[in-house]
């Protein structure tokens, strides 16, 4: 479950809940044409759908710009041989080179498919994998390195190295309790931690991994459960905070990746963002214990003078029917925004697409909790 606040609040009741349902997310591939075909350099993006803990209902969408068309489950399609399901709650999607990477947390692999196809190439086995990135021939993925339980003597997460022509894990490293997203800036590569396993006790570093070495070398010390972790075209670092769900709200803060050191707090809640052209794209969904609501916000910071440069993000009214944001992504080339909407957690959720100044184009349903994008070009 991608969240830890609902893996705090909910995770024996959803499991039995969804065991229980599992039988709706189980879809053969279905296509729905949405919108007139574009020509650009980028042909489409993969979605993947996070399903359920314990439903075994993570799938895989495509969206072809070309065609106009968003196809929906395309794994088991493509995969005929193999379990018609993808696995157990969909973490995250990436391309690199002529490979598609997805980490399936629960079921505790990486699973990689032809970028092109999606059809099964390997399965790199994975305990509680979470995220992961690239640089120079190498995939690093984070992982919680124990099992899915709240636990006050959970054990200190790990990164893999994993060589990306022969498919397997070749390093590994200590870090801090439940690492969440990573980013290779140099010859360093930095993790955030969460310690989402330990709440009050949260962990609230960002590990440095020397590369080199494949060891620790540095922790930076930030805010309590951190989260996502994206670096801009300076090699700044920007990581959000989630908080405790009560009194210490979810914020977003810059670090310099050469000094270690805070640049700004930003003060704004922030649950997930994406960087595009010197841009940051944020949405919040902010939950609070005390009210028992979520608020949600939306806005735009430059990366160059680290300043708010738009705090509505969409202009559109159709913004408002998204009842609960989740995935963020910006077409490289047209700039579109893109959200989806995961709406109770349990029912199919939707893709929203807008254009570069905010005007709504079209909307499509996907599986459930669609959440991570991965854009290919032709």
């Amino acid at each position: 479950m991608k969240k830890n606040i609902r893996i705090i609040c909910c995770f024996f009741l959803i499991t039995l809940l969804y065991n229980c349902t599992q039988d709706n997310y189980i879809l053969d591939e279905e296509d729905d044409t949405i919108t007139n075909p574009e020509n650009t350099n980028v042909k489409g993006f993969y979605l993947l759908n996070e399903g359920n803990m314990g439903s075994n209902s993570a799938t895989i969408d495509f969206m072809d710009f070309t065609l106009g068309v968003y196809r929906k489950n395309i794994y088991a399609t493509a995969n005929p041989t193999m379990v018609k399901e993808l696995g157990d709650v969909g973490n995250d999607i990436k391309v690199y080179g002529n490979k598609l990477y997805a980490v399936i947390n629960v079921s505790n692999f990486i699973e990689v498919m032809d970028v092109k196809t999606a059809k099964h190439i390997a399965t790199i086995p994975l305990e509680n994998g979470r995220y992961i990135t690239f640089a120079n021939g190498k995939a690093y993925a984070s992982s919680y390195a124990g099992p899915v339980s709240i636990d006050p003597n959970s054990p200190l997460g790990k990164v893999v190295e994993i060589d990306t022509l022969n498919l397997s894990i070749t390093r590994e490293a200590t870090v801090g309790y439940q690492p969440e997203e990573l980013e290779v800036v140099g010859n360093k590569l930095f993790v955030a931690n969460s310690g989402g396993y330990k709440p009050p006790n949260y962990d609230n570093t960002i590990s440095v991994v020397d590369l080199n070495t494949f060891k620790e070398t540095d922790k930076i010390e930030v805010a309590i459960n951190l989260h996502r972790l994206k670096k801009d075209s300076q090699g700044d670092l920007y990581v959000t905070s989630r908080g405790d769900y009560k009194t210490i709200s979810s914020n977003l803060y810059v670090i310099n990746s050469e000094t270690y050191q805070i640049k700004k707090t930003f003060n704004l809640p922030v649950s997930n963002f994406t960087i595009d052209d010197n841009k940051l794209y944020y949405y919040s969904n902010e939950f609070n214990y005390n009210t028992g609501n979520s608020t949600k916000s939306y806005g735009v910071i430059d990366t160059n003078s680290e300043e708010v440069i738009n705090n509505t993000l969409i202009n559109d009214s159709e913004l408002n029917n998204i009842k609960t944001p989740y995935g963020i992504a910006i077409n490289p080339q047209t700039k579109d925004i893109f959200l989806t909407d995961v709406g109770d957690y349990v029912s199919m959720g939707f893709v929203y697409c807008f254009d570069k100044n905010g005007t709504f184009k079209w909307k499509t349903t996907a599986g459930n909790i669609p959440a991570h994008f991965a854009f290919i070009y032709k």
